[in-house]
């Protein structure tokens, strides 16, 4: 897509859009914008805002839950859902491996318990086993009224970079 085209249409989304809707369009284009500023993040978790905490062997990862997020019941999609539960257990694997070495999702187990709503969903990773060659994790997914919205369990194979 040329510049211009670019432009254009970013221009026309802008006269289309709702104040949500350009709300929306300012946090994925802030998100775009810091992955270029931090080129060793990812477009998801900057989009997302991830929020992320390593606490007492577990692994943090809190998002704004907003209409970017949720689907058409109003609530968060359980795509978005599994994301930040594959992210959370993922990363708190990864950072327990030697340099030189990275990890990659061979299985994921989700349970939904209830929906998605309110300001924010907190998910807290754990390991259940770690092996030489797998680590097995888990986590549960929390709204910001303390309900559990999800349970789920996942498979990681470690393979050298």
């Amino acid at each position: 897509m040329k510049d211009n085209e670019l432009n254009s249409l970013l221009e026309e989304c802008l006269l289309l859009a709702s104040e949500e809707d350009q709300n929306i369009i300012r946090n994925i284009l802030t998100g775009v914008k810091q992955k270029l500023e931090k080129k060793d993040e990812t477009y998801i978790g900057n989009i997302l805002q991830f929020e992320k905490k390593i606490e007492d062997n577990t692994y943090e990862l809190t998002i704004p839950v907003s209409s970017l997020i949720n689907n058409n019941l109003d609530i968060v999609h359980g795509g978005i859902t599994a994301t930040v539960i594959d992210t959370a257990m993922g990363m708190m694997a990864a950072n327990t491996l030697p340099a030189g070495y990275a990890c990659v999702t061979t299985q994921l187990n989700i349970h939904y318990l209830a929906p998605g709503v309110g300001k924010e969903i907190t998910c807290k990773a754990r390991f259940v086993h770690q092996g030489s060659k797998t680590i097995v994790m888990e986590s549960d997914v929390h709204r910001d009224d303390g309900k559990k919205i999800a349970h789920a369990t996942g498979s990681f194979f470690i393979v050298k970079k």
